[in-house]
């Protein structure tokens, strides 16, 4: 009885089998078959290696949030040459605390000469270039962590840094550097004469320098905030202005967005920003009032940008494999049918015209046979 029951089962269970089995004398194969199934692999293998490409990447989902660490402090980075001798040029930053800057120490000025060799300037003008580039085409931090085209760019054209050692007939002052300021809006400035501090702040004593003596020309070796990926190109890195005026002031208006960038090979908390620049010439006699020097006047973003990368869900990548293997063999096997339908009705026809003017010719062949002409 339960033998019975059991091959009912069985039969059952066969007849439900989706999958029926054709016994290979029945099978019947042809060329044109094989180099369709040919095609059809080739294609499979292409599109399956392309979607494990597309599933394997990652992509970064930017988010936005309030910036609540106001209590932290912001680092300036600064690499700056002057064309002006360092004992007429004083650097100093002043935020809107006022409180007394304590890390002048972490500045330094380094008498150089303004004129680069062969090998920095082949890096300066690639520097230029390159920051040119990203100005036009990138915009973002996470693009640049991203590009590879500019990974270890510092690395491969940056030339050895000039040594501490006293340059013979220096011209310009390297003013180069970090400095741990509030996370406040403040202004860096590089003017003439040292920075004596007093309660509103600090002042410049530029009373020994001569007219002559002042000349603002400059190069931006890098200029950035907090920490800075390797190979990152910040906007105003690579810029020089020269001047031939003596009186001349020059203002960089910089915004800067907090950035937080979560990898799961890095994790780098940096900022992005913006830059707008003015310069005018002072000339007191025609009311154009102010201070020679060049200033950098940054605010801060109250928002902070958060990139976080993500995977894409495996299971669509399966869901995608099977449709594309599935549709593909659907697809291919019914044209390779309709392809054989059409061949076999313009091949019925053409025989089929073939017999029929055979049949005519030999009809008329028969008609003659049993009428010959009488001479």
């Amino acid at each position: 009885m339960l033998r019975a029951s059991r091959k009912q089962v069985l039969k059952a269970v066969k007849e439900l089998d989706a999958f029926p089995k054709v016994p290979e004398n029945y099978a019947h194969t042809t060329a044109s078959g094989g180099g369709v199934s040919i095609v059809i692999f080739l294609l499979i293998a292409v599109l399956v290696v392309s979607e494990i490409r597309y599933y394997t990447s990652t992509e970064l989902v930017m988010d936005y949030e309030v910036d609540a660490n106001y209590d932290e402090k912001l680092t300036i980075n600064v690499d700056i040459t002057v064309a002006m001798k360092c004992m007429y040029v004083g650097a100093d930053i002043l935020d809107l605390t006022r409180q007394p800057f304590l890390g002048q120490q972490d500045i330094k000025l380094q008498p150089v000469r303004f004129e680069l060799s062969d090998t920095d300037r082949l890096y300066q003008t690639t520097l230029h270039h390159v920051n040119t580039v990203v100005r036009e085409q990138y915009h973002a931090l996470h693009t640049l962590i991203w590009s590879s085209a500019f990974a270890g760019l510092s690395g491969l054209f940056m030339p050895s840094m000039r040594n501490e050692a006293p340059v013979a007939n220096a011209d310009a002052c390297r003013v180069h550097g970090s400095m741990t300021v509030n996370k406040v809006a403040g202004n860096f400035h590089i003017t003439a004469g040292k920075s004596i501090p007093h309660p509103g702040g600090h002042a410049h004593l530029a009373a020994n320098v001569d007219r002559e003596d002042y000349n603002f020309s400059h190069r931006i070796n890098s200029f950035s905030f907090g920490e800075v990926p390797v190979g990152l190109i910040q906007p105003l890195d690579g810029d020089e202005v020269i001047t031939q005026q003596t009186y001349q002031m020059y203002h960089y208006y910089l915004q800067a967005v907090p950035t937080k960038i979560r990898t799961r090979l890095d994790s780098v908390d940096s900022y992005q920003y913006s830059v707008t620049t003015k310069n005018r010439t002072v000339n007191h006699a025609a009311g154009s009032h102010g201070v020679p020097g060049i200033f950098f006047k940054y605010d801060l973003s109250p928002l902070r940008v958060i990139g976080r990368e993500e995977h894409k869900p495996y299971w669509q990548f399966l869901i995608r494999l099977c449709g594309i293997v599935g549709g593909i063999f659907s697809t291919s096997g019914m044209l390779h049918s309709l392809i054989g339908y059409l061949v076999n009705i313009v091949s019925c026809k053409f025989r089929y015209g073939r017999e029929q003017t055979t049949n005519a010719a030999a009809d008329a062949i028969l008609v003659t046979d049993t009428n010959p002409e009488v001479n």
